[in-house]
Formats: C-alpha cells, sequence, structure tokens
C-alpha cells in the first residue's frame, strides 16, 4: 500500500518496481498521479487501485497483462472513453471501478474490433485502393497513408457519440495493422498530427438503446432519462422556395421516417426531435420554452486535444428549469443540469486554461447559463459540476456572451436596464475563483440581444434592446465604470425613419455586415456597422442612421421574441416564424458587393433561400400545438441546426 503518501508520477520509479516481479496487489490511491511511467513491469500484478488521484490517460495499463481487478474512480479527468479502452487493452480484466465487465470487455474486444475492422477494410476498398499504383515510392506510400489515417478517422463512425474518442483511438490502431498486414506498407512511427476535418461522417450502425445498453454496464452514465419523441413525420411534398439547384446527396438515416421524393426537395432533413427539457422529466409538458442554444467550442490544447472531429456537433440548450448538452448527429442528451427554482433564458461557452498539477495548465470549456433569477451558474462540463454561480442582477439576466479576446470577461444584459461585463477569474485546481464587476452599461430600456463589435470586440458592444438599437464603448482604459450608451441607431419606418422599436434579433454576418430584426412586420434589415457608427464624433447618446444594406423578406407576424442568428463562415441568417418554420438565407453572393466602399443598398427585399418547413409531427398520435420558433442556431460549419420551440421541442435538423 502506498496510498496517502502525496506521490506524484516522478515518484514512481522503475528501477525499484521493476524488481517487484511477483507483486499481486497494489494501492496508489489518495496520491497526486497524473499519468502511469511506462516501464514499471510489474509482471504479475493482478489488482491495482488509483482512486482520486488526476490521472489522464490510461493507455500505460497495458504493462500489466495479468491484471484482473482496477479501480480509478474520482479522476476528474477520466471518461467512459477511458473505462472502454481499458477493457480493451487488459485481455484479463474482470472488475473495473468495482462492477463486472466480463460481458461489455468481450463485446468491447470482439464484436466492436469486428465491425470497426469491416468499416475500416471497407473504408479503404471503396476511396483508396485505386489511389495506390502497382508500383509504388516510399513518397506515395507515405502520403497516402497519411490520407488514409486521417479519412477514416473520420468518417468511420460506430456507437454514441459519447465513445468518439474511442472510436478513434480504436479505428486509428485497426488502419495501422490494416495497412501494416495486409498490404505490406511498413508504418514508421513518424505520423504527422491529425488534421481537423469537416467531411461528413458515416451514420452510425448502433442505435441509442443498443449504446445505451451498452454503456450502462460501466459507471454512471447517466442518472436521467431524456425524452426522446416518439414521432412520425409524414412531410407533405416541400417544394423549395426560391432555393437553388444542388445535387442530390446519399441520405442519412433518420429517426423521422420521410417519403423520398420529399427528401430530394429539401437541403436539410430532420434528424431527432427531442423533449429533454421538460418540468420533472414529463412526457406530458410540451409548455415549457427553449431560449437559447451555442455549440461547445473546439479544445485545441491540451491532453484530451481531439484534432479529428471538432467538438461542434455538441449544442447546450437551455429552457425551464434545465440545461442540456446534446450531441447533434446521435440525437443523445450527454448531460442534463437543473436548477429547480430557475428558469433559464441563456447560455454561452468559453475555454479557460486552468492549473491542473504540477503547476501544469490544460484547457477546459466552462458554460455560463442563467436566467429569471438574475444569477450566472458556472458550469465545468467535462468534470459535471457547477462550480460557482455570480450574483449579477436582481432581475432576470434576458442574454449573457463572452469577448472572444478575453477569456474570462461575461457580459449579461438583464432587465434591470442594465449591461454587466464581469471578470469571472480562472478556478485553481479546487474550484477557488474570485469574480469582479468591471462595468455597468446603462441601457434606456430592457437589452434583449447583445453582440460585440467582430473587428473591436474590447471597444464596441451593441445591443437590441425593447426600445431601439444601442452601441456602448466599452473600453476598460476610459475609467468610468457606469457608462451611457453612445450611440442610439434610426431605422427606416413605414413613413419615415425611427429610433424608437423593439430590436429582437441581433447579429454580425461578418467583421461589418449587422443583422437585426424589430417588431416591424415581415423585415430583418442588414446594415453596416463602420458606415453607421461615427468613431470621430464626441459626446454620448448621439442619434446615428443605420446604412441599410438590404432587406431580407420574412413573416408577416407581429410576434415578438422570435430572435434571429448567423453562420458568418457560411455567409449564412436563420430565422424562425410562429408556424415552426426556419427561413433560411445564403447571402454568399452579396456580400462582396456589400463590403466594397461604393457598395450600394439592394433595391429589393431579398427572398429566402429556402423554407424549412415544421413536419406534420404526431406525438402519441396528436399534433403539437401552435408551435413558435424561439431561436435557431448553427454549428460553425453549418452541419446541423438546431430549432428551438415554444412547445418543449428541441428539433435537430442535418444539412444534406
Amino acid at each position: 500500500s502506498l496510498s496517502k503518501l502525496q506521490l506524484k508520477t516522478g515518484d514512481l520509479d522503475p528501477r525499484l518496481f521493476s524488481r517487484l516481479r511477483h507483486l499481486q496487489k497494489l494501492d496508489l490511491s489518495d496520491n497526486l498521479l497524473d499519468k502511469f511511467p511506462n516501464s514499471l513491469t510489474l509482471p504479475d500484478l493482478r489488482v491495482l487501485n488509483c482512486n482520486n488521484n488526476k490521472l489522464e490517460d490510461v493507455t500505460a495499463l497495458k504493462q500489466f497483462p495479468l491484471l484482473e481487478e482496477l479501480t480509478y474512480e474520482n479522476n476528474v479527468y477520466l471518461t467512459l472513453n477511458d473505462d472502454y479502452k481499458v477493457m480493451f487493452l487488459l485481455q484479463n480484466l474482470r472488475l473495473l471501478n468495482g462492477k463486472d465487465i466480463t460481458k461489455l470487455a468481450n463485446h468491447v474486444r470482439h464484436v466492436n474490433s469486428r465491425k470497426l475492422t469491416s468499416k475500416v477494410t471497407a473504408h479503404w476498398e471503396k476511396f483508396f485502393r485505386d489511389q495506390l499504383p502497382e508500383k509504388y515510392t516510399a513518397e506515395q506510400v507515405k502520403s497516402i497513408k497519411k490520407k488514409f489515417l486521417k479519412s477514416v478517422q473520420t468518417n468511420v463512425v460506430y456507437g454514441p457519440s459519447t465513445l468518439s474518442e474511442f472510436t478513434r483511438w480504436r479505428v486509428k490502431m485497426i488502419a495501422e495493422e490494416f495497412l501494416s498486414y495486409s498490404l505490406g506498407l511498413e508504418l514508421n512511427s513518424d505520423t504527422e498530427p491529425e488534421e481537423k476535418t469537416d467531411e461528413n461522417e458515416e451514420e452510425s450502425t448502433e442505435s441509442p438503446t443498443e449504446a445505451a445498453e451498452n454503456v450502462a454496464q460501466v459507471g454512471d452514465f447517466s442518472s436521467y432519462i431524456s425524452n426522446i419523441l416518439s414521432v412520425t413525420v409524414t412531410p407533405s411534398k416541400r417544394k423549395r422556395n426560391h432555393s437553388k439547384s444542388s445535387p442530390g446527396n446519399k441520405r442519412s438515416k433518420t429517426k423521422a421516417n420521410t417519403e423520398e421524393e420529399a427528401a430530394e426537395d429539401v437541403s436539410a432533413e430532420p434528424l431527432h426531435f427531442l423533449q429533454c427539457h421538460s418540468k420533472g422529466n414529463s412526457r406530458e409538458d410540451f409548455k415549457t420554452q427553449l431560449w437559447s442554444g451555442v455549440f461547445e467550442p473546439v479544445l485545441d490544447s491540451g491532453a484530451r486535444k481531439d484534432p479529428i472531429v471538432s467538438s461542434s456537433r455538441t449544442v447546450a440548450t437551455c429552457g425551464g428549469e434545465s440545461v442540456c448538452l446534446i450531441d447533434c448527429e446521435t440525437g443523445t442528451v450527454l448531460k442534463k443540469y437543473k436548477v429547480a427554482t430557475e428558469e433559464f433564458f441563456s447560455v454561452a461557452w468559453t475555454t479557460l486554461t486552468m492549473v491542473i498539477s504540477d503547476s501544469r495548465k490544460k484547457a477546459h470549456n466552462i458554460l455560463a447559463a442563467a436566467g429569471r433569477r438574475g444569477i450566472v451558474k458556472l458550469i465545468h462540463v467535462a468534470a459535471d459540476f457547477c462550480y460557482g454561480e455570480i450574483k449579477a442582477h436582481k432581475k432576470p439576466i434576458a442574454t449573457v456572451c463572452f469577448s472572444p479576446t478575453q477569456e474570462t470577461h461575461l457580459f449579461t444584459a438583464s432587465y434591470d436596464k442594465r449591461i454587466a461585463l464581469w471578470d469571472i477569474g480562472i478556478p485553481d485546481c479546487d474550484y477557488n475563483f474570485k469574480a469582479s464587476q468591471l462595468l455597468v452599461l446603462e441601457t434606456a430600456s430592457i437589452p434583449l440581444r447583445i453582440a460585440l463589435v467582430p473587428t473591436c470586440p474590447e471597444q464596441y458592444l451593441l445591443a437590441g434592446c425593447e426600445n431601439g438599437c444601442f452601441a456602448w464603448n466599452i473600453k476598460l482604459d476610459k475609467g468610468q465604470k457606469s457608462r451611457p450608451f453612445e450611440a442610439i441607431f434610426q431605422f427606416p419606418d413605414e413613413e419615415s425613419v425611427t429610433t424608437s422599436h423593439r430590436v429582437d434579433g441581433l447579429a454580425f454576418l461578418n467583421d461589418d455586415v449587422v443583422v437585426s430584426k424589430s417588431s416591424k412586420p415581415g423585415c430583418i434589415y442588414l446594415w453596416s456597422w463602420s458606415r453607421s457608427f461615427d468613431a470621430k464624433g464626441k459626446g454620448c447618446q448621439r442619434t446615428m442612421s443605420a446604412v441599410i444594406l438590404a432587406e431580407l423578406e420574412w413573416s408577416t407576424t407581429d410576434m415578438s421574441y422570435l430572435t434571429l442568428s448567423t453562420c458568418p463562415a457560411k455567409e449564412y441568417v436563420f430565422c424562425g416564424d410562429e408556424n415552426g418554420s426556419v427561413w433560411m438565407y445564403d447571402l454568399s453572393n452579396y456580400t462582396t458587393a456589400w463590403g466594397s466602399a461604393k457598395g450600394k443598398r439592394s433595391e429589393r427585399s431579398i427572398s429566402p433561400t429556402q423554407i424549412l418547413k415544421w413536419p406534420e409531427l404526431r406525438v402519441n398520435g396528436e399534433q403539437p400545438p401552435e408551435i413558435l420558433v424561439n431561436n435557431v442556431v448553427a454549428d460553425p460549419a453549418f452541419t446541423y441546426l438546431v430549432v428551438l420551440t415554444s412547445v418543449n421541442i428541441t428539433a435537430i435538423w442535418k444539412k444534406s
């Protein structure tokens, strides 16, 4: 027993341990180990306890081939993927964290490996076999090996996305063995770093139910059940409104049964309909409003780096008393966070570089969630831990957003007619943190949407409010902690121009083009920030005319708070309506002209490229009531579209 000795990895001296030829049981619990040295040997080790350490990786455990019992609970950086890795690596393992894993381990070692091997082989045959000439050079081998390893890890998918890291780890291993043995391509150990790609993944062959059955045998994977709606989708044949023709792509399998011909008419297909924000997990809850969704950012550093598939298929959504993390591809609710007395209105992500041990630093995604109680909850998602809260306002918080350049800077916009800037600090290894208020922006009316100006995110903030669209100077070196607005923008009205109107949608399409929606029916404006905002003028509370570039044709409803969003990388705007439909605008043909010095306003309003109609959705044989689309968000690559409704249904569409 070497428990509770404050041992670090460097204290495990291989010269000593390699002499313990007959050691069968080792207790290293309650120490500070972040990994195992590779050469401890211990050829007869049967039982190992590493509870309460800081382990980040389990692959070094393969040096103990006779291990039968292994425990490593309370190592916060180990995940379900690591459980599967040790089950594969340790052929004699029977007990993992106190649970009998014999049946599941056999599945992982045999069934899983067999299916992955067949997928890897098929991928080679279909896409790569013909690329290799009969006589090939070492350079050609190296090139095709690199392409194949990258492609196969991106495209071969099996099981739930919670196991995607394990799957890619196994796929790489199988692919290397395949190249080495089947084709005689010798593999060097100098595999170049894998790169992120946007290639479409193949559909999973294992249903979520099968995956859940497999997963449930190891660890407390989930303490709740998400209500995945049992739905029938019977769309009438939908014609694409004003859509450009595009080549028909292979359809993915969806939970919805759609007619083949209907699929050819739309460029996105319904993938999942989830009812995961229900109060008390009730299947009868069609009243909880869903308000906000944000895709998780890619972690680009740290030991758990995942360079092949970005994490942007994971979206955080909020509504009612809960915040959910959803895998868009599988429809799996990965995590759920609840506060019984709260109604969440907004969520936002940031990536903090935290000190973990031995003064080493590691990047982790942190989720901020806020709503009716005026409190911001800070959640360390990988650790399943809400580590703190900030009592930001005495009235509800309508929306939150992080600065893109200062990762600890969080803006909160509240019904108290203030927008506050907070430094949330960085938690230490015991999750102690110190938050401080840096700035208060006074608004003339309730702020509904906020956006930082992309070209100067540390200098200007734009807000859509109940009574207009405003801009503030947020530069921190000005000294003044409480500030009035610097500018209010005028927009065209039916008769003339007005500053007084509810702006319930606001986002930047690119560095300069602002998209805003007022409660004027049927109208979304695109306007130029640089041409509208006079930075040289002096004084506060100046009125400035928004230089309109174009109008987007939208629903004629006077319904408020149906907000819009943008996908800057693809130059798209999205906005839902009062009938469950999503209006999509591809503006890539316009932005170059708008960006020129003499860019003129488009004379006619721009029609939507396409309107995604809400399918005929039956729940327990009945159609849900009136469906408002409160929010629509796309991932940065526009692969998935997440639709948040007024009837507690999250709809996930996938671009064909």
